[in-house]
């Protein structure tokens, strides 16, 4: 997919997001005001952080797209995992925030204070929240992987944390309804409750953005996969060095490969650009590919250095201590 699609496609279901969380803002702060629900209002800003991450994803997707340039070698893919970043600080204040209120409401209720009845607005305002939270999760997360975007997956889970929000809060405002004035407490209950599914889902992202900025790995299946994918070439032997992060929606890869040391030169780099081809067909045309070739060190004329025989993973793990 080209880089020019790729941004069309992020683009356009990051607006389809935006369109929908506008409406549902309005609908669930003016449901929350006129039927006195705290875990409504909770809701109505979960879905403001919604709309923002909608303008911080626009904004960087569209920075990490540009090309490479003379102060950025590699791109502006980090952009993207930084975007993510911001996703997850912005899930993890919308959870701090929503736990806070719903604390002040259960402390006043302990302490004799009556809450208010919720409005039966608020909880058609829930559904219809659960359920078109939930049909937009489904599209932006099957839109995230089709791009290989990072930050529209984060976003989708956004969108996945304001549909649980909202099961939440429908279960406490139904329970604080049906109940009487005894289990209006339920409403903020829920909100507490709902703010550590928020959390938990800001510290997944975060915890993922935070890794590739700081350099981490590729797994080791990915990492397996890309040695296989090198020996299957034939005349090339002895992957290592192998050194592997990902740049917002690509790979940088770095591997030392050994070839027979009597072939000319133009047969090695023949070679190596069947290497490199096979890698890119794999990973994408896109990725930061750096491959160093060496001859075959001999020992005798049956054996070959250890590196040679020992363990491929054997080696690739004494790199990274």
């Amino acid at each position: 997919m080209s880089d020019e699609k790729r941004e069309k496609g992020i683009f356009r279901v990051t607006i389809v997001g935006s369109i929908v969380n506008t409406i549902l803002l309005v609908f669930k702060f003016i449901a929350g005001i006129v039927g006195h629900s705290s875990a409504m209002v909770a809701d109505a800003v979960h879905s403001l952080s919604d709309f923002i991450t909608d303008i911080v994803v626009i904004v960087f997707v569209r920075i990490s797209s540009m090309p490479a340039d003379k102060s950025h070698d590699y791109g502006h893919g980090k952009y993207e995992t930084l975007a993510s970043s911001i996703i997850g600080l912005v899930l993890l204040g919308v959870g701090a925030g929503i736990f806070i209120e719903g604390l002040k409401d259960i402390v006043a209720v302990i302490g004799g204070e009556t809450l208010q009845k919720p409005g039966i607005v608020t909880l058609i305002a829930a559904a219809v929240s659960i359920l078109s939270k939930e049909i937009l999760y489904r599209y932006t997360v099957h839109k995230g992987k089709k791009v290989d975007s990072q930050v529209v997956v984060a976003n989708a889970w956004h969108h996945r944390s304001d549909a649980l929000s909202s099961i939440g809060t429908l279960i406490g405002i139904g329970g604080a309804i049906i109940g009487g004035e005894q289990w209006r407490v339920l409403d903020p209950i829920a909100a507490v409750i709902v703010s550590f599914f928020i959390v938990k889902v800001a510290y997944d992202i975060l915890k993922n953005s935070l890794q590739e900025l700081m350099e981490h790995s590729l797994p080791d299946a990915i990492e397996e996969e890309i040695e296989q994918i090198i020996l299957s070439v034939e005349g090339v032997e002895s992957p290592h060095k192998l050194r592997t992060r990902r740049m917002g929606n690509t790979l940088s890869i770095e591997v030392h490969i050994r070839m027979n040391g009597e072939i000319c030169l133009m047969k090695a780099h023949k070679t190596t650009t069947i290497v490199e081809n096979k890698l890119r067909d794999r990973f994408g045309k896109l990725i930061n590919l750096t491959i160093h070739t060496e001859p075959i060190k001999r020992v005798s004329n049956h054996e070959t250095t250890d590196e040679k025989t020992a363990p491929h993973r054997l080696q690739n793990r004494s790199k990274k201590l």
